[in-house]
């Protein structure tokens, strides 16, 4: 990889992060006027469009895709990835978009823990430490046990975990399925979980709205078409890191569109947890 390419990556990878907190405010501001399941069943619609163009558009087409050495795996992936967009975007009308991801950013911490039990992978003494320092991180954002905690901190933090098992999950079904394959099970499987679900909970949307789901649907499809991008030109090794700007990103529409506030023990906690995270990943990165 020449330096050309991982400067492009990093910039298409400030790009993902970016255009994924977009839709992260946007789903904010929906949800403020819509249910959960609704947003997410629309959400998937187009994604599962995008997926089945992006399929059949490769060699072997859809049937391709569709083959699966681990097809129970994939199916529950996209049940997982479901689980987590609808309990994360009810955290954003719970808590706003900057608690809700000061808490989820936790999640790279929680694939590490995970990845020794799951995938069977050594986690050291390093990580380890790491991973309890960023639980500390955590604890600082719920501060529990203040009069200032609320359980409903507990949602954006379900989320983290299932986001975590799909991670683990995606990691495992990796070792038999390509990277096409997993995505077009993600895009599909989902979409038909959520809808078969989503019909019960059909509300009229104003013409406004569509406006505004049309855009989060096309911020939906943009932010998957630069992450593809970002690994087609750069090592994920050099790009994931850039991926936790989507924490500052997210806090700024909270704060400039939804006039969220920023509190101290937020600011720390959330410092402290990206902080560990990237030294999970530079100690995993050293092992290859």
């Amino acid at each position: 990889m020449t330096s050309d390419s991982a400067r492009l990556g990093i910039l298409l990878m400030c790009a993902t992060s970016f255009v994924f907190a977009a839709q992260d405010g946007l789903s904010r501001h929906l949800a403020g006027e819509y249910n959960t399941i609704l947003i997410v069943m629309i959400r998937y619609w187009f994604l599962a469009t995008f997926v089945l163009a992006l399929s059949a558009r490769r060699s072997g087409g859809v049937r391709q895709a569709i083959h699966s050495k681990m097809p129970l795996l994939q199916i529950f992936r996209g049940v997982l990835l479901v689980a987590e967009m609808c309990v994360t975007i009810y955290a954003f009308t719970l808590l706003g978009l900057t608690e809700s991801h000061a808490i989820f950013v936790c999640y790279p911490l929680i694939i590490a823990a995970l990845s020794g039990p799951v995938l069977n992978e050594s986690v050291g003494w390093r990580r380890w430490s790491a991973i309890c320092i960023g639980a500390v991180g955590v604890l600082i954002i719920l501060r529990p046990g203040s009069g200032m905690f609320s359980p409903l901190a507990i949602v954006p933090l379900i989320g983290a975990g299932l986001f975590a098992f799909y991670g683990i999950l995606t990691r495992y079904v990796a070792r038999a399925d390509s990277a096409h394959v997993s995505f077009f099970y993600t895009g599909t499987v989902g979409c038909i979980v959520i809808t078969c679900i989503g019909v019960f909970y059909w509300e009229p949307i104003s013409e406004r709205d569509w406006f505004w789901m049309l855009l989060l649907c096309c911020t939906g499809a943009l932010a998957h078409w630069l992450l593809i991008k970002t690994y087609e030109v750069a090592e994920a090794s050099t790009v994931q890191p850039f991926a936790y700007l989507q924490l500052p990103f997210a806090a700024a529409f909270g704060l400039i569109f939804f006039d969220e506030v920023l509190r101290l023990n937020v600011a720390i906690g959330a410092a402290i947890v990206v902080g560990a995270g990237l030294f999970t990943f530079w100690r995993e990165r050293r092992r290859y």
